[in-house]
Protein backbone atom coordinates (compact mmCIF):
# COMPACT_ATOMS: atom_id res chain seq x y z
CA UNK A 1 0.00 0.00 0.00
CA UNK A 2 1.18 3.51 -0.75
CA UNK A 3 0.07 6.65 0.40
CA UNK A 4 -0.79 7.99 -3.54
CA UNK A 5 -3.58 4.89 -2.51
CA UNK A 6 -5.43 6.25 -0.28
CA UNK A 7 -4.81 10.54 -1.18
CA UNK A 8 -5.79 12.59 -3.79
CA UNK A 9 -3.83 15.61 -4.00
CA UNK A 10 -7.14 18.15 -3.80
CA UNK A 11 -7.33 16.34 -0.07
CA UNK A 12 -4.18 18.09 0.74
CA UNK A 13 -4.81 21.47 2.43
CA UNK A 14 -2.39 23.70 4.57
CA UNK A 15 -4.72 26.03 6.77
CA UNK A 16 -3.35 29.21 8.36
CA UNK A 17 -5.05 28.22 11.85
CA UNK A 18 -8.12 25.85 13.72
CA UNK A 19 -9.34 27.60 16.58
CA UNK A 20 -9.79 23.78 18.55
CA UNK A 21 -10.20 20.27 17.34
CA UNK A 22 -13.58 20.42 16.74
CA UNK A 23 -13.33 23.67 14.19
CA UNK A 24 -9.92 21.47 12.77
CA UNK A 25 -12.58 18.16 12.60
CA UNK A 26 -15.14 20.75 10.93
CA UNK A 27 -11.94 21.85 8.31
CA UNK A 28 -11.18 17.95 7.55
CA UNK A 29 -15.15 17.42 7.44
CA UNK A 30 -15.14 19.69 4.13
CA UNK A 31 -12.38 18.57 2.55
CA UNK A 32 -13.44 14.91 3.10
CA UNK A 33 -17.05 16.22 1.53
CA UNK A 34 -15.08 18.22 -1.42
CA UNK A 35 -12.60 15.48 -2.07
CA UNK A 36 -14.60 12.18 -1.52
CA UNK A 37 -18.08 12.93 -1.52
CA UNK A 38 -18.59 12.20 2.01
CA UNK A 39 -21.18 13.81 4.65
CA UNK A 40 -18.99 16.66 6.03
CA UNK A 41 -21.27 16.46 9.66
CA UNK A 42 -21.12 12.35 9.88
CA UNK A 43 -17.62 13.06 9.16
CA UNK A 44 -16.45 15.08 12.16
CA UNK A 45 -19.00 13.21 14.22
CA UNK A 46 -17.67 10.08 13.94
CA UNK A 47 -13.80 11.88 14.53
CA UNK A 48 -15.09 13.02 17.72
CA UNK A 49 -16.35 10.02 18.69
CA UNK A 50 -13.27 8.33 18.08
CA UNK A 51 -11.32 11.47 19.89
CA UNK A 52 -13.52 9.99 23.30
CA UNK A 53 -11.70 7.02 23.24
CA UNK A 54 -8.39 9.12 23.81
CA UNK A 55 -6.83 11.19 21.42
CA UNK A 56 -4.97 10.67 18.72
CA UNK A 57 -1.89 13.41 18.76
CA UNK A 58 0.88 11.00 18.44
CA UNK A 59 3.58 13.47 19.31
CA UNK A 60 6.19 15.50 17.24
CA UNK A 61 3.27 17.81 16.34
CA UNK A 62 1.60 14.81 14.54
CA UNK A 63 -1.88 13.87 14.89
CA UNK A 64 -3.48 10.78 13.41
CA UNK A 65 -7.47 11.11 13.80
CA UNK A 66 -9.22 8.03 12.00
CA UNK A 67 -12.68 6.86 12.09
CA UNK A 68 -14.82 4.12 10.36
CA UNK A 69 -17.93 5.74 8.13
CA UNK A 70 -20.62 3.89 6.37
CA UNK A 71 -21.33 4.06 2.77
CA UNK A 72 -17.38 4.09 2.33
CA UNK A 73 -15.95 2.36 -0.14
CA UNK A 74 -11.87 2.44 0.47
CA UNK A 75 -9.66 4.00 3.09
CA UNK A 76 -9.02 7.38 1.95
CA UNK A 77 -6.80 10.16 3.40
CA UNK A 78 -6.76 13.52 4.29
CA UNK A 79 -3.70 15.22 4.79
CA UNK A 80 -3.52 19.09 6.88
CA UNK A 81 -0.96 21.35 7.57
CA UNK A 82 -1.84 23.72 10.28
CA UNK A 83 0.36 27.55 9.87
CA UNK A 84 -0.40 27.99 13.97
CA UNK A 85 -0.06 24.57 16.07
CA UNK A 86 -2.68 23.85 17.51
CA UNK A 87 -3.43 22.00 21.18
CA UNK A 88 -4.23 18.65 20.21
CA UNK A 89 -4.07 16.48 24.11
CA UNK A 90 -0.92 14.89 22.08
CA UNK A 91 0.66 12.00 24.45
CA UNK A 92 4.08 14.75 24.35
CA UNK A 93 1.54 17.61 25.16
CA UNK A 94 3.51 19.46 21.79
CA UNK A 95 1.00 21.31 19.85
CA UNK A 96 -0.20 19.26 16.42
CA UNK A 97 0.58 21.37 13.30
CA UNK A 98 0.77 17.95 11.07
CA UNK A 99 -2.87 15.84 10.80
CA UNK A 100 -3.25 13.23 8.96
CA UNK A 101 -6.79 11.86 8.76
CA UNK A 102 -7.89 8.19 8.16
CA UNK A 103 -11.27 7.18 7.17
CA UNK A 104 -12.13 3.84 6.79
CA UNK A 105 -15.37 1.69 5.19
CA UNK A 106 -17.29 -0.05 8.20
CA UNK A 107 -16.54 -3.33 8.03
CA UNK A 108 -13.07 -2.57 6.80
CA UNK A 109 -10.58 -4.63 9.44
CA UNK A 110 -7.21 -4.63 7.83
CA UNK A 111 -6.69 -2.77 5.50
CA UNK A 112 -7.65 -0.09 7.99
CA UNK A 113 -5.19 -1.24 10.10
CA UNK A 114 -2.56 -1.25 7.57
CA UNK A 115 -3.34 2.53 6.12
CA UNK A 116 -2.41 3.60 9.97
CA UNK A 117 0.61 2.03 10.08
CA UNK A 118 1.63 3.56 7.09
CA UNK A 119 0.46 6.75 7.80
CA UNK A 120 2.25 6.55 11.31
CA UNK A 121 5.47 5.16 9.83
CA UNK A 122 5.99 7.98 7.46
CA UNK A 123 5.14 10.61 9.65
CA UNK A 124 7.50 9.13 12.16
CA UNK A 125 10.52 10.70 9.93
CA UNK A 126 11.52 13.37 11.42
CA UNK A 127 13.43 14.63 8.18
CA UNK A 128 10.42 13.89 6.23
CA UNK A 129 8.24 16.08 8.82
CA UNK A 130 11.14 19.11 8.54
CA UNK A 131 10.55 18.89 4.93
CA UNK A 132 6.76 19.05 5.27
CA UNK A 133 7.13 21.83 7.87
CA UNK A 134 9.18 23.71 5.50
CA UNK A 135 6.41 23.63 2.40
CA UNK A 136 3.23 25.95 2.37
CA UNK A 137 1.61 24.75 -0.98
CA UNK A 138 -0.57 21.65 -1.53
CA UNK A 139 1.17 20.23 -4.53
CA UNK A 140 4.64 20.67 -3.35
CA UNK A 141 3.23 18.74 0.59
CA UNK A 142 1.71 15.95 -1.89
CA UNK A 143 4.75 15.08 -3.58
CA UNK A 144 6.58 15.00 -0.57
CA UNK A 145 4.16 12.09 1.18
CA UNK A 146 3.85 10.06 -1.81
CA UNK A 147 7.25 9.85 -3.44
CA UNK A 148 8.15 6.39 -2.93
CA UNK A 149 11.72 7.08 -0.96
CA UNK A 150 9.43 8.92 1.29
CA UNK A 151 8.45 5.13 3.52
CA UNK A 152 10.77 3.06 4.82
CA UNK A 153 9.57 -0.82 5.47
CA UNK A 154 8.81 -1.16 8.86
Amino acid sequence: MQLSSILKPEAVKVFAAASSKKRLFQEIGDVAAASYGLNSSETVEALLERETLGPTGVGHGVALPHARITKLDDVVGIFVMLEKPLDFGAVDRQPVDIAFALFAPEESGVEHLKALALVSRTLRDAALCAKLRANRESAALYALLTEPNSVKAA
